[in-house]
């Protein structure tokens, strides 16, 4: 599901924390610092498996991996990015059902250093992998 950056629903469902880092920002500029899914970890394909679980297909480093995310996606995609040299840790999470859809915010942390990610999917599975993704990247100069 693609953010809808006409509204501030999904800012509003946002940590309090998260919420102060991004006053003054529009919704175009959040999505571009916290939503964006470019970066060294890459969702090629996601496969819902129920609504709290799928099957995502990474790119990592230039590597294909897939993670079977049942029960735990965060445990999931962390544990298959320490295995691949990436030792990301998950400081907060965040998730709150919305009009739109499942939002997520994660804020992640590698080499001391931290950054905040988030989606919107339609379900919790693939709103957490997104928003994992999205953190990962926003720290991406650092992998």
């Amino acid at each position: 599901m693609t953010i809808t950056l006409d509204t501030t629903l999904f800012i509003a469902a946002a940590p309090a924390t998260l919420r102060a880092e991004c006053t003054g920002l529009t919704p175009a500029e959040f999505y571009d610092r916290y939503c964006e899914p470019t970066g060294p970890v890459k969702l090629s394909d996601w496969t819902p498996i129920g609504d709290r679980a799928g099957t995502a297909t990474l790119e990592i480093a230039d590597q294909l991996r897939t993670v079977v995310a049942t029960g735990s996606p965060v445990a999931a995609l962390t544990s298959a990015l320490y295995d691949e040299g990436y030792p990301v840790e998950i400081l907060q999470f965040h998730q709150r059902q919305t009009a739109d859809g499942m939002a997520t915010f994660i804020q992640c942390e590698f080499n001391g250093r931290r950054g905040w990610g988030a989606a919107l999917a339609d379900d919790t599975a693939e709103s957490t992998i997104r928003a994992m993704i999205a953190g990962i990247n926003h720290l991406g100069s650092h992998f």
